[in-house]
């Protein structure tokens, strides 16, 4: 697989949006009530057209063969309990034509990269505490549950949990 990942431009915009449509049907159909995901899915195409721009900084396509497969963003915690040795991964969505086939792993090594370049110990992620694939994804690549959470409305009060990853071990 040829796998490239670079940032984001304006173009970029419906192809990411399309990404990030599939990927929550797929990932959260069980977990999150289909009318919620129905209705986010019906804002993406605007939202990631305000989003990128030409001056963006931190969110990235993922690229087969130039056609986009997946996106992230790698950026500063949003968190104010964590300091400056931290970074986030803000989001991380394949399409699911791509689960499973090691471009995740690639992705997050990626991750990590940019977050040394910027002299980070730490990465942080954000997932729903249901969702047990990404959760089984994290561990693999060496993220643990700090024991932070919080409740976000997903047409359904929906618990999510913090992990962190040590990036010097």
């Amino acid at each position: 697989m040829n796998i490239t990942i670079r940032l984001a431009s304006p173009p970029d915009a419906p192809e990411m949006a399309e990404v990030l449509m599939r990927s929550w049907e797929e990932a959260y159909g069980d977990i999150i009530p289909e009318d919620f995901i129905r209705q986010k899915n019906a804002a993406r195409p605007e939202q990631f057209r305000q989003a990128i721009t030409d001056g963006n900084e931190d969110e990235y396509v993922i690229q087969e063969s130039g056609r986009i497969i997946g996106i992230m963003k790698v950026a500063p915690p949003l968190d104010d309990d964590l300091g400056g040795d931290y970074y986030e991964l803000r989001y991380l969505y394949l399409h699911p034509d791509y689960f499973r086939r090691g471009v995740g792993k690639r992705a997050m090594a990626f991750a990590f990269d940019k977050a040394r370049q910027f002299d980070r110990q730490y990465m942080s992620v954000w997932l729903f505490a249901e969702n047990k694939n990404a959760a089984d994804f994290y561990i693999k690549c060496g993220f643990a549950p700090d024991g932070k959470t919080q409740t976000k409305d997903c047409g359904r009060p929906m618990e999510c949990i913090r992990m962190i990853k040590n990036l010097l071990e």
